[in-house]
């Protein structure tokens, strides 16, 4: 297997989710940007030696797994799948192409076995919506939904990270908050602005959320709005979400379908505080959905608050569990 981007924080995250799933490899290559050749990373009990991309690498390898640019993408995905080399792309270049399934496997794994060679991995916001409310659809209907982020500095990588401890340091001392990865000072602050904008004024963040849970629950009809907010916290996407059915739908079924549901844990209980919390839902590979109740502006709607590690379940772990199907049904 090789990892593309391995250096990266996705990449690395790969890497550990690669070794705590046990995830049989017989040889694991790092690849990254040739600055960076020769770079010592550790996986398991070894350490493993950086390489700058080449095809040569891409023909020992069975399974890719890309955590690079569009562009980066873009330009090397189609010379690994020369190399009879599977392509788990977690960047946005393949994502809506005809013919390259877009899979979330706790809702559309028998997607896998179309591939050419190219598998997407979907935005980390649609992965974590459409675990949730993939069950409701199956049992109810979907008729409509409505959602906004609430999304972590740290979708924008590290250096997200560290523009939020810069603005917070500087805040407290009273000095200018220069932002540079934000569009705004983003410690103590939201910002409504993730991704350039769009037909409608919807920025690209709000309508991969559409177009993607479209093609990934085959519902290309699926009325959805979407709202994306960056807000000051380190890591794990929340989502508040509106859905409106098409058979009657109640809190209590909705948890009864949600607890049963693959990758999905119900913390549901306002009367104890219990309510996810993306302080708390951080390096889990689950989605926690908790504030279940009726959307009273509706008849059928239902009114739930979704969280999950966007690292995690929203980018490494999806793609690793995507690579386990492939290795599992021999579909490379």
């Amino acid at each position: 297997m090789a990892i593309v981007g391995a250096t990266g924080a996705v990449g690395q995250e790969m890497m550990k989710v690669l070794a705590e799933r046990d995830f049989k490899i017989d040889e694991l290559i790092c690849l990254a940007d040739p600055r960076e050749e020769g770079t010592q990373l550790k996986f398991k009990d070894e350490v493993i030696t950086v390489q700058k991309v080449t095809e040569e690498a891409f023909r020992k390898a069975d399974i890719a797994l890309f955590a690079v640019g569009t562009e980066i993408s873009k330009e090397l995905a189609p010379i690994a799948v020369k190399n009879n080399c599977v392509v788990i792309d977690n960047s946005y270049a393949f994502r809506l192409e005809e013919g390259v399934p877009l899979v979330v496997p706790e809702v559309n794994a028998e997607d896998i076995k179309s591939h050419k060679g190219i598998i997407a991995n979907p935005n980390c916001s649609t992965i974590i919506m459409t675990v949730a409310i993939n069950p409701i659809h199956k049992e109810y209907g979907l008729k409509r939904v409505v959602v906004s982020t609430y999304q972590a500095v740290s979708g924008a990588g590290k250096a997200g990270i560290d523009e939020l401890d810069e603005h917070i340091k500087a805040y407290m001392k009273g000095e200018e908050m220069k932002p540079s990865v934000f569009q705004y000072p983003i410690a103590f602050n939201l910002i409504p602005h993730i991704d350039v904008f769009v037909e409608h004024d919807y920025t690209r963040e709000e309508m991969k959320m559409v177009w993607e849970t479209r093609k990934i629950m085959h519902l290309l009809d699926l009325k959805i709005a979407a709202t994306a907010v960056r807000v000051p916290v380190y890591r794990s996407h929340s989502e508040s979400i509106n859905l409106e059915t098409y058979k009657p739908v109640t809190p209590e079924g909705v948890r009864e379908v949600l607890s049963r549901a693959p990758g999905v844990i119900v913390q549901d209980n306002p009367q104890e505080k219990l309510y996810p919390m993306p302080l708390y839902t951080s390096h889990k590979d689950e989605v926690f959905v908790g504030r279940i109740r009726k959307d009273i502006s509706t008849e059928n709607g239902i009114a739930m608050w979704v969280v999950a590690d966007q690292i995690r379940k929203g980018a490494a772990t999806n793609a690793v569990q995507i690579a386990e199907i492939v290795v599992k049904d021999n579909l490379y």
